[in-house]
């Protein structure tokens, strides 16, 4: 079955960029659409970015738009998310998530702390 392991993240000033990576097995990694999602203490997961599996769609949450950039490398199985002009409302734990067969799957999260 799907494993998805995060990693990329930890403490950054505001204005500051963070790449978040999202290491992918168990599945044919390339034929899926991939996404992230983040949940901020006392708050729902919400999505963030989400990339089809040719690497050329991709759809951002508004919050987000112009200042992340989701990416991936078939090759490596690898999810990225370059965020950029990170605020503190960014702070939360993000997620990489895929969608098969019906069931939704979620790697253990890295945590992003947006904090001077």
């Amino acid at each position: 079955q799907p494993q998805l392991v995060e990693s990329g993240g930890g403490l950054v000033q505001p204005g500051g960029s963070l790449r978040l990576s999202c290491a992918a097995s168990g599945f044919a990694f390339s034929t899926y659409a991939m996404s992230w999602y983040r949940q901020a203490s006392g708050k729902e997961r919400e999505f963030v970015a989400t990339i089809w599996s040719n690497g050329v769609v991709t759809n951002y949450a508004d919050s987000v738009k112009g200042r992340f950039t989701i990416s991936r490398d078939n090759a490596k199985a690898t999810l990225y998310l370059q965020m950029n002009s990170l605020k503190p409302e960014d702070t939360a734990v993000y997620y990489c998530n895929v969608i098969r067969n019906a069931r939704r799957y979620w790697g253990q999260g890295t945590q992003v702390t947006v904090s001077s």
